[in-house]
């Protein structure tokens, strides 16, 4: 009886493992498993190379996609925010987030900028935004109306006053910036990014490391404003040779001032963006950073001179110099940069999350 159940065991096997096998080779390899009846997005990668030119007009391209555009994701690691809570001066009030970025790129960018220019400060605005809420600096708030310590922020009351009869085409224009790019931002190893942006560079923006922590998004990279397309650009701030002294003894007083005022002023080391790292004031070595406070100078792109006279700063741009250049985007806007390029070219390696 057993022998007569084996047998009948082993011919049913024999029978159905052919057709399991037919079965198994017609399984969808895992390339075939994975795809979707439309076309995906190609895989996006983390970290993109990023190939400065040197000249302006080359570095602004056309605004067709190319390796220099903004490289994009569809699927938000982080989503964003509907709504913010705001600090403004000792009051925190709940704020439409799209209503914050209109008030934010009100004061921060001139509405008369080019449309890709306001959008790339939109996306900033919104960037900066979710990296201040996720820093918890606020307890009582994800960000505040003060540019020293968040953005700064201008109510729709405000605009009203400052515009005048612009009013209603400078609201359009910069309110179409903020919806045209809603709930997109700046992302880097899947977070938003320390977007920081600045007036006017003098040539190249400046490596983050060189005023704060180095970041790998923040290096320094070509600019393309100058004189002729930005108001202000240089300026200058002259002081008696007494002022001067005065003024770096205020911060230094171990400095020493006694010899030849020709001999006051020695080394001045520059970064690799051209900025001063350092000089040497009375014998004492100081920061071009806190130069530039102590002398209440634009920027710390300077060059400082004795003219017989007194002491002649010569500053050029105006703004730490970190991150996007606003008057760089409007000139690589007017140039035929859309706001993805402008984009990528001031923040190396970010991914755009849409």
């Amino acid at each position: 009886m057993k022998r007569t159940l084996i047998a009948a065991y082993l011919a049913l096997l024999i029978t159905l493992v052919p057709a399991f096998c037919l079965v198994w080779s017609k399984a969808p390899e895992p390339e075939e498993a994975l795809s979707s009846p439309s076309p995906s997005p190609a895989p996006t990668v983390l970290r993109t190379e990023h190939t400065s030119t040197g000249s302006a007009a080359e570095a602004t391209a056309a605004p067709e996609p190319s390796p220099s555009s903004q490289p994009v994701i569809s699927a938000a690691p982080e989503p964003v925010p509907e709504r913010l809570l705001v600090k403004c001066g000792p009051e925190v009030y709940d704020v439409d987030m799209q209503e914050y970025l209109t008030g934010v790129v009100a004061a921060e960018m001139p509405a008369y900028f080019e449309a890709e220019a306001l959008k790339a400060q939109a996306v900033a605005a919104r960037t900066y935004a979710m990296y201040c809420a996720s820093t918890g600096r606020h307890s009582d708030a994800q960000v505040c109306t003060d540019y020293a310590c968040c953005q700064a922020w201008i109510s729709r009351e405000d605009m009203e006053n400052n515009w005048g009869n612009s009013f209603e085409e400078n609201y359009a224009a910069i309110s179409r910036a903020v919806e045209e790019t809603v709930g997109e931002y700046l992302a880097y190893d899947g977070q938003p990014v320390f977007a920081a942006f600045h007036s006017s560079s003098s040539g190249a923006t400046e490596d983050c490391g060189a005023i704060w922590n180095p970041l790998p998004y923040l290096i320094s990279v070509p600019s393309p404003e100058t004189a002729d397309t930005v108001p202000g650009y240089v300026s200058q701030v002259e002081l008696s040779s007494l002022d001067f002294r005065d003024t770096v003894l205020s911060a230094y007083p171990y400095a020493d001032f006694t010899g030849d005022e020709s001999s006051w002023v020695g080394e001045i080391n520059l970064e690799d963006s051209g900025r001063v790292a350092s000089a040497i004031l009375g014998g004492v070595e100081i920061s071009g950073i806190e130069i530039r406070s102590l002398f209440s100078l634009r920027s710390t792109a300077f060059t400082l001179e004795y003219t017989g006279m007194g002491f002649l700063f010569t500053v050029t741009g105006y703004g730490h110099g970190v991150g996007m250049s606003q008057h760089g985007a409007n000139l690589m806007a007017a140039q035929g940069s859309d706001y993805t390029q402008i984009l990528a070219h001031y923040y190396p390696g970010t991914l755009l999350v849409k």
